[in-house]
């Protein structure tokens, strides 16, 4: 990058250092002519005038001062007058080295473990996150930044690679295990427990619902089987009788707890959860019909399925400030920050969840981080790190060239006062 362009580049603050920058430069060259018309005035009519001699030499001292200030605060970001003079431009030849050790600097005094921790216990963090979060606008705020990122990583995640993931998944957990005897075991302590005998009441008393609502579904259903010349008032009673006993078949059902039907199909359910666990050929056909049920294209097609209703849904809830998934999560943080503050157990682990976090990052990773100074400068631009830094501090090194201007001038004057009382 050139000057130029650096120039261009300048943030509105940095133009205003550049202004202040100049205005102490003027100072500073101001002074020094000042000193050297003394010096002239001086140095020409001291013969004349005997007292002036110790103008000239105020002056004198005044100028090599000034001089040799300018000389040392140039040579810090470039070669004075342009002469490639050793050990001048000292910023921009020894850019990488000025990075480095700056770096190490921050890593040793300020990237240290006992640094950070005491800082951070002298700080209430977890009052201050509460108090924040308190504030429903500061909740709303954070689940909505949260609610974007979620939504940006649900848009880049690949389709088809969910889907395998979800279909290795589905085949790993779901369809490589065998099963049976969980199936089984699970039936039998449901049985054991008695706990499908309410399935049962659901199922008897549906069926006598439907038998109350269909009497006209048994006209004909075994008098049709009937020889021709069976009279159709006959046919009539056997469709009847048939109904009839059904209903009264159901109603002793209903009420009989102990009735043989519904011993029979606790047996029933007992044997097949033994089966399921024991007997291979039960196994082997369960195996059978779930490899049936669930072959290869169909998986995929589940996983794609189940993949794409969940994303769909998610950022539907997620781009939607009204949710139901949007307005619990921010009464969840809400809740969060009132106990952050009234809940002083909690208030100890969050600051020491935090610190021991922070210090392990420090501790681990400080070099990484503070590498970033390193290698940041390291990409600088040499004229462009000169500008940056000259405009940080330049301002304040034109007051070093004034006061060595006045230093300068008062030593000039104390050695030509002390050598004239001395040696005449």
């Amino acid at each position: 990058m050139t000057a130029h362009t650096a120039t261009v580049l300048l943030s509105p603050a940095d133009q205003e250092r550049r202004r202040g920058l100049r205005v102490m430069k003027g100072v500073a060259l101001g002074a020094l002519l000042f000193m050297a018309v003394l010096f002239v005035f001086a140095f020409t009519l001291q013969d004349q005038y005997p007292p002036l001699a110790y103008v000239r030499a105020f002056a004198e001292g005044g100028m090599v001062g000034a001089l040799a200030d300018w000389f040392a605060v140039t040579a810090l970001f470039r070669h004075p007058l342009g002469i490639p003079i050793p050990h001048t431009a000292i910023i921009p030849n020894r850019k990488d080295e000025i990075g480095q050790n700056l770096g190490e600097f921050v890593e040793t005094e300020f990237l240290r473990g006992d640094v950070v921790r005491t800082k951070l216990e002298q700080t209430a963090i977890a009052v201050r996150l509460g108090e924040w979060l308190q504030v429903p606008a500061h909740a709303e705020r954070v689940g909505a930044e949260a609610s974007l990122i979620a939504a940006g990583i649900l848009r880049a995640l690949s389709d088809d690679d969910v889907n395998d993931v979800i279909e290795d998944l589905a085949r790993e957990h779901l369809l490589e295990p065998a099963w049976g005897p969980p199936l089984g075991g699970w039936l039998g302590r449901i049985v054991e427990s008695g706990s499908h005998h309410g399935v049962v009441d659901l199922a008897v008393d549906s069926l006598a619902t439907w038998l109350e609502a269909n009497h006209a579904s048994f006209t004909g259903l075994v008098s049709r089987r009937l020889p021709p010349w069976v009279p159709s008032v006959a046919q009539r009673l056997v469709d009847d009788t048939v109904y009839n006993e059904a209903v009264k078949f159901v109603a002793a059902v209903r009420s009989d707890t102990r009735h043989p039907a519904r011993i029979a199909i606790d047996g029933y359910l007992s044997r097949l959860a033994d089966h399921l666990q024991h007997d291979p050929a039960t196994m082997e056909r369960l195996e059978a019909t779930k490899a049936t049920l669930f072959d290869s294209p169909r998986v995929r097609e589940l996983a794609s399925e189940a993949w794409n209703t969940a994303k769909a849904g998610l950022l539907e809830s997620l781009a939607d400030p009204q949710s139901g998934l949007r307005r619990r999560a921010a009464q969840a943080l809400t809740e969060v920050g009132e106990r952050l503050v009234t809940d002083v157990a909690l208030q100890r682990r969050v600051d020491g969840w935090v610190t021991d976090a922070a210090v392990f990052l420090v501790d681990r990773y400080r070099h990484d981080i503070a590498s970033i100074i390193t290698d940041t400068v390291e990409r600088w631009d040499p004229k462009e790190t000169t500008e940056k830094i000259e405009l940080m501090v330049g301002r304040d090194l034109q007051y070093i060239r004034l006061n060595g201007t006045i230093v300068g001038a008062l030593a000039g004057l104390l050695i030509f006062t002390i050598a004239h009382a001395l040696l005449g």
